[in-house]
């Protein structure tokens, strides 16, 4: 701040003195005003790219589209966006509820004959019975594996001479070897209850005892699995592809340590899963349901979808829960803040 005296000896040197001055006071506020117009731009910026990364962090896969394996290690505990329904556990009042029920046919029947009286404890054996109580039990039988053996016989022909083999069946290719029904199982165990290899030879050791099949056999198995359902995967895209409503989807696993996304595609009836090293456009072309879907495509607003402008396209409302908690929690964070 310029002093009183120095004030006053600029006005005593006269006008062009004090014009002089006023105008370097007037130079210098515009500088200020300049420097406080690009600093509030600047903390303005700042503040966006702060509220950006805020954001870009709060994100995870309940609270936007982002899929469960971006979540990282500290991932958050699963919480349901249901409120409390107020109802007891267990079955509710009306419900028919479900029970085991007496068969008529039983596979075997065992009989309790009493031995001697309850009254006067006299012998019962011989006296035919009046009567019986019934009660049955639901028991799996014991598990064994069981070996049928094929043979193929020869004949001679007596015409010619000439002496001819049967053919074995096609699945029995080998001297010894798995039938149908314990490959399907081994399939069942590792595709849809998704035990790996040497946990599904472990049950099926428990429970047949040895020889369980090695891990050659349980992926000759699958590969052979994935041949003969060729035709009946085509046919599930072609049903899908041909919807009128078709709910589609991407999360991400790891194959052999690499990143990768499984593809999903379903509707109340058909399911098709594929996988695949991309998640957007290149993914779902490869796959091909959804470039000849004309239905509605509920999805979770991947950008990839919006390429496609022959279906309709509707949002999951999973989703939109998710992000409109997130920016619940972001507005009242904010009003945190400005307090």
């Amino acid at each position: 701040m310029m002093p009183r005296e120095d004030i006053v000896a600029i006005y005593e040197q006269g006008p062009n003195a004090v014009v002089e001055l006023v105008e370097l006071l007037f130079a210098q506020l515009a500088d200020q005003q300049e420097q406080l117009r690009s600093q509030q731009e600047m903390i303005a910026s700042l503040t966006a790219r702060l509220d950006e990364l805020e954001d870009r962090l709060a994100k995870n896969s309940r609270n936007s589209s982002k899929p469960p394996s971006s979540d990282g290690i500290d991932k958050p505990k699963p919480k349901s966006l249901r409120g409390n329904s107020g109802k007891k556990p267990g079955g509710q009042k009306g419900h028919p509820g479900r029970t085991l029920s007496l068969v008529e046919d039983p596979e075997h029947v065992v009989v309790h004959a009493p031995e001697e009286c309850e009254g006067c404890g006299g012998t019962l054996a011989g006296v035919q019975a009046s009567g019986h109580q019934r009660r049955q039990v639901v028991d799996v039988p014991p598990l064994a594996l069981e070996v049928t053996e094929h043979r193929a016989q020869r004949k001679r022909c007596s015409g010619c001479g000439r002496s001819t083999t049967a053919s074995f069946p096609t699945q029995v290719s080998a001297a010894v070897g798995y039938g149908p029904r314990i490959k399907a199982l081994t399939v069942y165990l590792m595709n849809y209850q998704l035990l790996p290899y040497e946990r599904t030879r472990e049950l099926l050791s428990d429970l047949f005892g040895e020889p369980s099949p090695g891990a050659g056999t349980l992926h000759s198995a699958l590969g052979s699995c994935f041949e003969r359902l060729e035709d009946t995967e085509e046919a599930i895209k072609a049903g899908l592809g041909g919807a009128r409503l078709g709910h589609f989807d991407e999360t991400g696993l790891r194959v052999c340590g690499k990143g990768m996304w499984v593809h999903v595609a379903s509707n109340t009836k058909l399911t098709h899963y594929a996988v695949h090293q991309k998640r957007g456009s290149e993914a779902t072309e490869e796959i091909g349901i959804l470039p000849s879907f004309r239905g509605v495509a509920v999805h979770d607003g991947l950008t990839a979808y919006g390429n496609y402008e022959r279906c309709e396209h509707a949002l999951c409302n999973a989703h939109h829960l998710r992000e409109l908690t997130r920016s619940w929690k972001k507005s009242t964070n904010k009003r945190g803040r400005d307090r």
